[in-house]
């Protein structure tokens, strides 16, 4: 098993001090904040807000906002999003809504955003894709790295490696959010994983 946090200094180190492209899948501002702080100094950094798992409507305009007030922080960053169409979440979750959290409906999810991250990098140059999702706990970075290389084969484009949780990543995390004041949210983003967190 990869360590993909040292997998990711490795690839930090390969660049000479270049700062390629890189479009960063971002869920929400707080998963955001402690990866943006590590790789906006060996990037060039444009967050994708591509989520379309959030749920109700006023819960995704509510992490979009507090995204862009991250985002004042880090002025060099640049954001593309996306419109807000829930039926594509539908469609890459038919039959698997029962599934356990953290199981194969979330491996669907993940690789819905993964996978419109993978092309707009294409489609727009960038060098690198990656997503700021395994700085979660909750999330299984061997889950997200495994779909992030799949794509990058079938894209030709490079997958950053990452385990942002690593080496205190989380819990940086919440100590910037705290600071900057940014809303953290108590469950993923789906109504599904609303009823887990209420379980």
């Amino acid at each position: 098993m990869k360590n993909y946090s040292l997998e990711t200094e490795k690839e930090i180190l390969s660049l000479n001090g270049k700062k390629p492209r890189l479009l960063l899948h971002s869920c929400c501002g707080p998963c955001s904040a402690y990866v943006l702080e590590y790789l906006s100094s060996h990037f060039e950094i444009t967050v994708l807000f591509y989520n379309p798992n959030i749920q109700p409507e006023s819960e995704y305009e509510l992490r979009l906002h507090n995204q862009m007030l991250l985002l004042k922080e880090f002025p060099q960053v640049r954001i593309l999003t996306c419109d807000y169409i829930t039926d594509e979440f539908n469609a890459a979750i038919e039959g698997l809504e029962k599934e356990p959290e953290g199981g194969i409906r979330c491996r669907a999810c993940i690789e819905l955003r993964l996978r419109e991250t993978a092309k707009t990098a294409k489609k727009m140059d960038f060098e690198y894709f990656c997503s700021t999702l395994s700085v979660s706990p909750q999330k299984n970075a061997n889950m997200i790295n495994e779909i992030g290389e799949r794509l990058s084969e079938e894209y030709k484009i490079k997958w950053l490696y990452s385990d942002f949780k690593k080496k205190d990543g989380y819990k940086k995390s919440i100590e910037l959010s705290k600071k900057l004041g940014i809303y953290r949210q108590d469950y993923c983003g789906c109504l599904h994983s609303i009823r887990k967190a209420e379980e």
